[in-house]
């Protein structure tokens, strides 16, 4: 059986690509290499990346083209350049028509309708490709609960179709650490002893909810800083302070004292499993998809979009006498290990071929 993989790129990223780069060391580790080395087709493949040579690389080129029209060019291509793999079951990390495995780490529609932005041509298009791939798939695997509901009633899936698989985290990497390795690192990030420290990990800060967040702590007396790990901000205060681009990204979770996201819209939002398995809780709305994968003694939640729970949260999660303790074991409730995801999608793999 070939396996392929296909993805918006083979490079270090977030989301769904990062996703991919787990499957292909997690189907290596699995023994697909060698004449069953998993195909792996991408629009950017960055050729220094150790996963690049555990595949079959295959570069589908969209730069000739506007933006709003890549997505289906790619995935026409794409049913061409499988055939010629000889690739018999294919893993879908992005909108493709082609593939039996079809992963749904998210849905335009669900994204619209949480922000609330109108449906433009450009998301028409993307919506009908989404729609294409669940109905030509076999199997569609949803990275929680909530893709799954949005599935079935968004787009119409029959549930039979669907198997709801929480996405893998390295266990090796996320991890806690004793209590002198956890001052060094808030040393090393700036953190003052008698700081509570809110990690605010983003790429994207509106749609993260900073402004929810800074809204909740407007006029607040507790001593409390968000610290925010990625892209820069427009401005910076008392309360928010940027701590960069953090590769280790591990050690902030280890060093700060909760971890924060009030996202409007988040399928499944790895931030919150990743942090909890460093040992440290997590601040999240009820709506975002992770929710459900971590325990209770782990997690302090509000409702979506309300500043004034959120700051009832924050305070009753600061001045609680447990506060500081490390929340790590049993914090996750599904097995997050990689060779364990893969498994399962082997499996499904395995059916797919064997039924053909």
């Amino acid at each position: 059986m070939k396996i392929g993989i296909s993805a918006n790129a083979l490079r270090l990223s977030g989301g769904l690509e990062r996703y991919a780069m787990d499957l292909v060391r997690g189907l290596a580790d699995a023994g697909f290499t060698g004449s069953l080395k998993p195909a792996f087709f991408a629009r950017k493949i960055d050729p220094a990346l150790a996963e690049t040579k555990l595949v079959e690389a295959h570069r589908i080129s969209v730069g000739f083209l506007p933006g709003k029209l890549r997505d289906t060019w790619f995935s026409w291509v794409l049913e061409r350049a499988r055939r010629k793999a000889n690739v018999d079951v294919l893993i879908g990390c992005n909108r493709v028509e082609s593939s039996e495995i079809a992963i749904c780490g998210g849905t335009h529609i669900g994204f619209l309708n949480a922000t609330g932005r109108r449906e433009k041509p450009s998301d028409r298009r993307q919506i009908e490709l989404e729609r294409r791939q669940y109905r030509a798939a076999r199997v569609i695997v949803a990275h929680s609960k909530l893709m799954q509901d949005e599935l079935r009633t968004l787009y119409g899936v029959d549930e039979a179709k669907i198997r709801v698989l929480y996405p893998p985290v390295d266990s090796a990497r996320f991890s806690p650490v004793d209590a002198s390795a956890r001052a060094g690192l808030r040393k090393r990030f700036g953190f003052a002893d008698d700081e509570i420290v809110l990690l605010f990990p983003s790429s994207s800060h509106v749609r993260k909810g900073l402004p929810l967040i800074e809204e909740a702590l407007a006029g607040s007396r507790l001593p409390v800083v968000v610290a925010v790990a990625g892209r820069p901000l427009d401005r910076a205060s008392e309360r928010v302070r940027h701590i960069g681009y953090v590769p280790d990204i591990e050690n902030c979770y280890r060093a700060a004292d909760f971890t924060i996201l009030a996202s409007s819209y988040e399928p499944f939002g790895l931030v919150g499993v990743e942090s909890v398995m460093c040992g440290t809780p997590v601040i999240i709305p009820a709506s975002i998809g992770c929710c459900d994968a971590i325990a209770a003694h782990a997690k302090h939640v509000f409702k979506p979009g309300d500043a004034a729970d959120l700051r009832r949260v924050i305070a009753r999660a600061v001045e609680s006498p447990d506060s500081h303790t490390s929340v790590a074991r049993d914090a996750v409730l599904y097995d997050a290990d990689v060779s364990a995801h893969v498994a399962e999608l082997i499996a499904l793999a395995k059916d797919i071929h064997a039924k053909r």
